[in-house]
């Protein structure tokens, strides 16, 4: 990858009203590394991946994300509207959106990279379906190929793998792993601790601060601390 996809924290706080969700977090996602980051709810995990997004305010601190106009956020399932009119084709399509902006249509050259995506994550025969009428595992998907559209330095999953059927799973799991080798800084909130042990490198653990961070074998057994 050409950009910097490093991102550095430095004492990063948030606050939501009186409630302390982050604090004085620091420490470095090196580029091209492939981080799971782990903790009981509550935790701070998805604010964390919030505020390196740059969708929540510091409290204190700062991300230093030199990446950031190349950076990809994924929230959880439930923030995602599959009331939209959206088929999975458009969708998948929107990754591509500096592209063409709001008042044109995807060009072909899009289109096919959309395509092609769709068809990486197994989904070539659902281009046309609404969103609202796919299941659960073939959304995340398609939200997984509208990542691949948009070729980001920098990748943020907040629970990637939560609720998903096990065909689907492997899909999402080789193309995190794709993107690790193609050299994508990639950060995702995992629950299932055997799988950070099996497919994630590098492991953070919180609990509003930094309990642990780095190599998986050495980090991940301070959540049993």
């Amino acid at each position: 990858m050409q950009a910097d996809g490093r991102v550095i924290l430095n004492n990063v706080t948030v606050r939501y009203g009186r409630r302390i969700a982050l604090e004085a977090v620091s420490g470095e996602f090196p580029a091209g590394s492939l981080t799971a980051v782990v903790g009981a709810n509550g935790a701070g995990k998805s604010t964390l991946l919030a505020a390196i997004a740059g969708v929540v305010r510091l409290a204190g601190g700062t991300v230093n994300c030199a990446a950031r106009q190349r950076l990809a956020y994924l929230p959880q399932l439930a923030a995602i509207d599959c009331d939209y009119p959206l088929t999975v084709a458009e969708l998948i399509a929107l990754g591509g959106w500096r592209e063409f902006g709001a008042f044109r249509s995807p060009g072909a050259a899009l289109r096919a990279r959309a395509a092609a995506a769709a068809e990486t994550v197994g989904l070539a025969g659902r281009l046309g379906r609404p969103i609202g009428e796919i299941s659960v595992g073939e959304l995340q998907r398609a939200l997984f190929a509208r990542l691949a559209v948009q070729d980001a330095a920098v990748i943020l999953l907040d629970e990637p793998f939560a609720a998903i059927d096990a065909q689907t799973l492997p899909v999402l799991l080789d193309q995190v792993t794709r993107w690790h080798r193609e050299g994508r800084t990639v950060i995702a909130v995992v629950h299932d601790l055997d799988l950070v042990q099996d497919r994630f490198p590098l492991t953070l653990v919180l609990a509003q601060r930094c309990i642990a961070w780095g190599a998986t074998e050495t980090a991940l057994p301070a959540m049993a601390a």
